[in-house]
């Protein structure tokens, strides 16, 4: 019988035949399990198990926050042929490596960016485009998704966008402040992009319905980022919806590319005589068009259906309550379940224009809107019971002031609500727009795994933490970035003393577990564990935690430190409300120590 190294566990020698090079073992080679074998390497560097950078890089290259220099590239990462073993190549020669991608080269390059933060390069080919594919790794570690940059290539391109990589390390820079991205969201540039003074930012956005096919993808969540103009900035910050789908059909690519195109010509103008400018303050920023989560807009033949997901009550009480009595305007999310969208185009002239996108090869039956603005200046003596409109990319229905107190009481209870408009005298041709509440499949956190167990965490709330538990120890830190409630129909958002109790709670148990294992870093680190989970349970039935990473317990060296000081943490909140039953996760990384 053999022992792994790695998790203490007995096995057979003919199930424990495979050994690997072991930090803890002064790198000499130790016997270890198929899992460990399998996880630990790619657990180095860009796996799917794990994050991080190989322990060489810690240990071969400078603690600076940028590794990035004036005149040439930032340190690659290369494989030594070793199955866990790399080396780091400093000022890496430009023409080779664009030679060995050309060539076809089957892996992406991998640059350090610093020694928390790679960034990952390939040469794709994606719906007939040549492209640069720059992912980062190393974002999730700070609270922020991994980021996407799709280039197409320039005729002749002989050299690597590295302006891209700059402004990863200003995105990851952010983070640490708590300036983290969002979908929709927006990164600006403080200077010249990729050559050109109009190239603004970038406006990141999820994939939905775009292929991924052949592309080299993060561990999720991730975000992809359109390179826009300057002159597009306006709506970026103030509907950006409206500028994904204007993208979407400038390209034909439904909703919307997630490649960029360098030196384009922009798609608006002066903002000019829109109907934006009643509900958008386009000078300051001051308020903009509220957007509930998850709330869509369908319009069918003769049906327009306003659907409203009943967990983002709060939300919308949030925007009716700062509304104007008599109207109330939100902006909608891009509606999945639709075959097509309207999208709102300004011509040469200035003026904007309704057209509509759609799936490919596909019949509309479904079309998507932007946004809905119910307006009570409808005159009872007008003849009408109500008028709805198509204005520019959304919905425009005229009601009377009564109609409008009911359906703002409707909102506020929670019930649905219909509205017949056409003239009274004609009921059968009669157009409804209908406000539905509707119980919708949450999907946040989509694709995410616990690193305790494999667990899916999909559907699952969480909050990101920020500058809450950071530990230094052997020049690395430990950082707690997230919590999630697992608890069925539980939320960390609840309010009241409940909540507050809760907050106070898992800020004891961050600080526990940071301290804990803060002796145990470097070698933690140098193991592949590096992205950790401590699930804590609370109820009638059990009271306890489980920590791993990697999908495994972490061995019982470390989970023994860990229960001298949790337990006691566990069991005092156990006895006082042992009648709440409570499950959350809390998830900590463990980085270099950089300045």
């Amino acid at each position: 019988m053999c022992v792994c190294v790695c998790v203490l566990q007995v096995f057979c020698s003919v199930c424990s035949g495979l050994k690997f090079r072991l930090t803890h073992l002064d790198g000499k080679e130790g016997r270890v399990c198929v899992s460990c074998h399998s996880t630990l390497p790619l657990q180095e560097v860009c796996g799917p198990c794990g994050w991080g950078t190989a322990t060489l890089v810690s240990s071969h290259i400078s603690s600076s926050a940028n590794l990035i220099p004036l005149d040439g590239l930032p340190p690659i990462l290369t494989s030594t042929g070793v199955k866990g073993d790399y080396t780091v190549e400093e000022r890496p020669s430009e023409r080779v490596l664009i030679q060995d991608l050309e060539s076809g080269r089957p892996n992406s390059l991998v640059f350090v960016l610093n020694a928390n933060l790679l960034a990952m390069v390939k040469l794709v080919n994606y719906v007939n485009r040549k492209c640069w594919c720059v992912t980062s790794k190393g974002m999730h570690a700070v609270g922020q998704v991994e980021v996407v940059v799709l280039l197409q290539c320039l005729p002749e391109d002989k050299s690597f966008p590295k302006d891209i990589f700059s402004h990863f390390i200003q995105l990851y820079r952010d983070a640490l402040t708590g300036k983290v991205l969002s979908h929709l969201g927006l990164s600006q540039f403080s200077s010249s992009f990729l050559g050109c003074e109009e190239h603004a930012g970038f406006l990141w956005v999820r994939s939905t319905l775009q292929s991924l096919q052949g592309l080299p993808m993060p561990n999720q969540p991730f975000l992809f980022g359109l390179l826009i103009h300057r002159a597009e900035v306006p709506w970026a910050k103030a509907f950006p919806l409206r500028l994904m789908l204007r993208l979407g059909a400038e390209y034909r690519f439904y909703p919307c590319p997630l490649y960029s195109v360098r030196f384009r010509k922009a798609l608006f103008g002066e903002t000019g005589h829109t109907i934006m400018r009643l509900l958008v303050d386009f000078r300051n920023y001051r308020y903009t068009l509220p957007v509930v989560p998850g709330l869509t807009v369908d319009l069918e033949a003769q049906r327009t259906c306003i659907k409203i997901p009943t967990n983002s009550y709060d939300e919308l009480m949030k925007a009716l309550n700062k509304s104007n009595e008599h109207v109330l305007a939100m902006g909608a999310c891009f509606n999945v379940a639709a075959d097509s969208h309207l999208i709102c185009v300004q011509g040469d002239d200035g003026e904007y224009q309704t057209q509509a996108i759609s799936i490919h090869n596909q019949p509309r039956k479904v079309t998507g809107s932007c946004f809905f603005l119910f307006s009570g200046a409808l005159k009872a003596a007008s003849g009408y019971l109500a008028k709805s409109s198509i204005v520019e990319d959304g919905l425009m229905v005229q009601i009377t002031v009564e109609t409008m107190v009911e359906l703002r009481r409707s909102l506020r209870e929670m019930k649905d609500y219909n509205i017949s408009c056409g003239r009274i005298d004609q009921s059968d041709s009669q157009e409804h727009v209908q406000v539905q509440w509707q119980e919708k499949e949450c999907t946040v956190n989509k694709g995410v795994i616990s690193p305790i167990d494999g667990k899916s965490m999909e559907s699952i709330s969480s909050i990101k933490m920020f500058q809450k538990s950071e530990y230094k120890a052997n020049g690395k830190v430990i950082r707690w970035t997230e919590v999630f409630s697992l608890q069925k129909g539980g939320h960390p958002k609840s309010q009241g003393d409940h909540h507050t109790e809760h907050s106070r709670l898992t800020e004891r148990l961050a600080r526990a577990f940071c301290l804990a294992l803060g002796p145990h870093l470097k070698l933690l680190k140098e193991d592949g564990m590096a992205k950790l989970g401590l699930r804590v349970t609370l109820d009638s039935h059990q009271v306890g935690f489980v920590a791993g990473s990697n999908g495994l317990p972490l061995p019982a060296s470390y989970l023994k430190a860990l229960e001298t000081v949790l337990i006691p943490i566990i069991h005092s909140r156990g006895r006082k409300r042992s009648e709440e039953p409570l499950v959350m996760e809390l998830i900590f990384y463990i980085l270099e120590n950089i300045s």
